[in-house]
């Protein structure tokens, strides 16, 4: 029997274009947790570049990994300003869910 190395699953490596990242995180969005959405920020800073998005940020690189690293709670001011980084903004729709 052989053993079969597997390879861990890297969604930064597949975006590469900015409706591709927008995608991804508003599919992040709809799952309604915190934890997954913040996850998928750090994945996109890193298909960016960590130090670039740090800069763009207003951010030591340090700083941005923490921020983003799993059980982080940064401030949501500090979510903008990375997500301002990532070229990506926050928008709203009505929840007609919500109302049914």
């Amino acid at each position: 029997m052989s053993r079969t190395d597997i390879t861990r699953f890297d969604a930064s490596e597949y975006l590469d274009s900015d409706e591709m990242i927008a995608e991804y995180l508003n599919a992040a969005l709809e799952e309604n947790d915190p934890a997954l959405f913040l996850s998928a920020i750090a994945d996109v800073a890193k298909a960016k570049g960590m130090t670039q998005v740090a800069l763009a940020a207003g951010l030591g690189r340090e700083s941005l990994y923490k921020a983003l690293s799993p059980n982080a709670q940064p401030r949501f001011s500090t979510v903008l300003r990375v997500m301002h980084a990532l070229g990506v903004k926050l928008s709203t729709v009505p929840d007609r869910a919500a109302h049914a």
